[in-house]
């Protein structure tokens, strides 16, 4: 199957091209059908460019559901069935789309409000200042082995966690409000003749952060909706593939232009460095290498540890009672737990001071990686 393309076509057409269960990721950002009606004006009189492209048209809400769909099964057919599926709307369509994909099949894992940091304002004041959209993220079943990376979500949350705590090493969960500004300046795509190219554009941080988190170096990311091809050139600068339509030829154009001049960044990030698992290690193993020696002390900085001593099988000899080394941290401690990580808490003599037995363990990982480079 080709990868790493834009193409001007039907999006519904060309995901019929596709192979069942063909793609990683998904982001769909689909005409909201916004239903304006006469020009917008600003406070002080001038026109206000919105959302009134032919694209957003549509009759009555039959046509809207059926279109919708129709494009939300061909997702369906096409995404593996361990891929995630991220779709962005406002009021006027997402409540539509969500219940769309329940009778399809999907199975939800978050709605994300974006709060716009600079939204549009309300020009006459009518009502509250619309200063967010929502995204679904979701996937084709509840048994399905999605994609997340926990602590590179947590590598780019700024929205709860100020510039100083975060440089004082301070993380915290991604939560599901993410405070992003939309489009504005030199991001903003316009045409040769300076121009706003398209009134939907989306930032690119909010690319970055749902193709960095929900998806692998490597992997097939498909927007259908291209507008200026956002999706693409983010997944390229992550390291992903990408496929990505619109049946407008100027926008295919200037989208084939921006995502040429887009480069792979290889960083911590791009390849989720902070979700990499370390090698699994036994005890075991560590006493067979002489990173242990059978019958040494475990002790611990605050707490009595007398009569405490390794085993050959990696559990602890507590005054003649084997225990692994997790519940006895934790019978040591006097905490409610069964048991606690014993990495966090054990520690031997070496040369007169205590060294953490997870500092041996990291010891021992990184020899053992040398080893095999």
């Amino acid at each position: 199957m080709e990868q790493d393309i834009i193409a001007c076509g039907n999006s519904i057409e060309k995901m019929k091209e596709l192979p069942d269960n063909s793609v990683d990721l998904i982001f769909a950002d689909p005409p909201y059908w916004m239903r304006i009606e006469g020009v917008l004006k600003r406070a002080e009189g001038t026109d206000f460019d919105g959302c009134d492209d032919e694209w957003d048209q549509f009759q009555t809400l039959d046509d809207y559901e059926r279109f919708t769909h129709e494009w939300l099964d061909e997702c369906y057919r096409v995404l593996k069935d361990d891929g995630s599926f991220w779709v962005i709307g406002s009021m006027q369509c997402i409540y539509t789309i969500g219940a769309i994909m329940q009778e399809i099949g999907f199975w939800f894992i978050n709605d994300v409000i974006w709060h716009k940091k600079n939204p549009t304002p309300n020009f006459m004041g009518t009502r509250l200042n619309n200063s967010h959209e929502t995204l679904i993220w979701a996937t084709k079943s509840k048994k399905s082995k999605f994609c997340f990376h926990y602590k590179t979500a947590k590598e780019l949350n700024h929205d709860n966690v100020s510039d100083d705590e975060f440089a004082a090493g301070k993380r915290k969960q991604m939560g599901s409000v993410w405070r992003i500004g939309i489009c504005q300046g030199t991001e903003r795509i316009k045409d040769d003749d300076g121009n706003k190219l398209h009134s939907t554009q989306k930032p690119d941080e909010l690319l970055y952060r749902i193709i960095a988190i929900s998806s692998d170096e490597g992997d097939l990311v498909l927007d259908p909706f291209g507008g200026t091809f956002t999706t693409a050139a983010i997944a390229k600068r992550l390291g992903r593939h990408y496929l990505s339509w619109d049946m407008d030829e100027k926008y295919v154009k200037y989208g084939k232009r921006r995502v040429e001049s887009e480069t792979y960044i290889p960083d911590d990030i791009s390849t989720a460095k902070f979700d990499i698992k370390p090698m699994k290690v036994k005890m075991e193993d560590m006493i067979s290498d002489g990173y242990f020696h059978i019958g040494e002390r475990f002790l611990m900085k605050d707490k009595n540890t007398d009569g405490i001593t390794l085993k050959s099988n990696g559990k602890l000899d507590c005054n003649g009672e084997e225990i692994n080394m997790h519940v006895a941290a934790a019978c040591v401690r006097g905490v409610k737990a069964n048991r606690l990580n014993g990495f966090d808490y054990w520690y031997v003599e070496r040369d007169g001071k205590l060294i953490s037995i997870s500092d041996i363990r990291e010891k021992y990982r990184s020899d053992k990686k040398q080893l095999t480079d």
